[in-house]
């Protein structure tokens, strides 16, 4: 019964932003680990961003300085501001909860496009 819905994607220009929602429920959302990984076409999947139950973020090299996560406890919802953006982060974005080595969920993902 554990469901992500992501949202918040869509066509942007270079130097744009977006932000992303990812809406949890089945889950304890606050005793799990969120996370944002991208795939893009050909590519492996790779982490973005992630926050911890206690709020330490870690962030892929690449969106450092641009990107940032965020969680609403409240409201069972991790964001993904995403600024300055790129061609190159093109791709579908997926938000991911993990809790310990015992559950890991994943959403549909949404498609994030950057025109230069």
């Amino acid at each position: 019964q554990a469901q992500l819905v992501e949202s918040g994607g869509g066509l942007v220009q270079a130097g744009g932003s977006l932000r992303l929602s990812c809406a949890a429920s089945g889950i304890i959302f606050r005793l799990f680990r969120m996370g944002w990984y991208r795939q893009a076409t050909g590519k492996q999947r790779e982490l973005v961003a992630a926050i911890t139950t206690g709020g330490s973020t870690d962030y892929g090299d690449s969106v450092k300085g641009r990107f940032t996560i965020s969680r609403d406890n409240a409201k069972n919802t991790v964001y993904l501001q995403m600024n300055s953006l790129k061609p190159e982060d093109t791709a579908v974005y997926y938000c991911n909860a993990g809790f310990r080595a015992s559950g890991e969920y994943w959403g549909q993902g949404t498609q994030v496009t950057v025109s230069s």
